[in-house]
């Protein structure tokens, strides 16, 4: 199976051919929404669903962002910064709408910048450090494919603003899918020492498979798409847990993100993050 096949098949349903980042077009994906909560939507819910969702994608732009000047290639360099503009303005979107719904009054600024390690709530899958260009790769492919499959669902969630962002996300995932695509079967059907990193590759992700279908179960549509690909790059199908508990302390179980469990890798990322807006908690940019 060539590139351009598993290309073609994963862009079926998906036909729109906008690739920019976050925030070059002219659409307000929020225009002439109601932002009032529907009768029979749960709030709470609502608010930890979008600060859950935001930081996953907060935290998986800042890894991707570490590719800049790093690269292998500098088509590369821009393509994982887009794909990581992309993620940010998702987390802006979900961020602001957590913050009409609890209360507060907190803009995505709050969320983003002045919330320590353990009140993030973002899958540890997402804050791993880049081990190589074949680990983020295989990240991506496994990242976007569970996060497309769980935005197509909420396109028609009952809240009309988080439907919004959710239908918004559709498009841009499906580029970061087929990005991750491409390149995981370039190398993985590539030099012998290609294809051994993304062997390896595969290896250190599956096991954080299984935290994401406890956090949101979509693995059949997930699995259909890894299992194209890694045919595709002559690749082994990730392996993954089922159903250890979600109360584990291990990070490598479903449910340790979610819960506010992370790896000893996010505190450092966050700081790197944080550490202008908290050193001039007054400034506007």
């Amino acid at each position: 199976m060539s590139d351009d096949h598993v290309y073609l098949t994963l862009v079926e349903g998906h036909e729109d051919d906008t690739r920019w980042a976050f925030g070059t077009g002219f659409e307000d994906p929020l225009h002439g929404v109601n932002t009032e909560v529907p009768e029979g939507v749960d709030a709470g819910l609502l608010v930890a669903d979008c600060v859950a969702l935001g930081d996953d994608a907060l935290v998986a732009a800042q890894r991707l962002g570490e590719w800049v000047t790093r690269a292998p290639e500098l088509e590369e360099e821009v393509a994982l910064a887009n794909i990581g503009l992309d993620l940010l303005g998702q987390a802006r979107l979900l961020y602001s709408r957590a913050g009409q719904v609890d209360g507060t009054g907190r803009d995505e600024d709050a969320y983003a910048y002045f919330r320590d390690a353990a009140d993030f709530r973002n899958v540890c899958l997402a804050e791993l450090p880049n081990r190589d260009f074949a680990f983020s790769i295989v990240r991506l492919l496994v990242f976007s494919s569970w996060r497309l499959a769980h935005f197509e669902h909420l396109a028609s969630h009952p809240d009309p603003v988080l439907a919004a962002i959710a239908a918004k996300g559709v498009k841009e995932l499906s580029y970061h899918r087929q990005y991750a695509a491409e390149w995981s079967v370039r190398l993985g059907d590539g030099t012998e020492e290609s294809h051994r990193r993304m062997r390896a590759a595969v290896q250190q992700v599956a096991p954080y498979l299984g935290e994401l279908f406890a956090a949101h179960d979509v693995r059949d549509q997930v699995a259909a798409v890894l299992r194209q690909v890694t045919e595709a790059a002559g690749l082994p199908m990730p392996v993954w847990q089922t159903s250890p508990s979600s109360s584990s302390t291990d990070v490598s179980l479903p449910g340790a993100g979610r819960d506010g469990n992370h790896s000893e890798h996010l505190a450092p990322l966050l700081a790197e993050l944080q550490v202008v807006a908290r050193a001039h908690p007054e400034a506007t940019w």
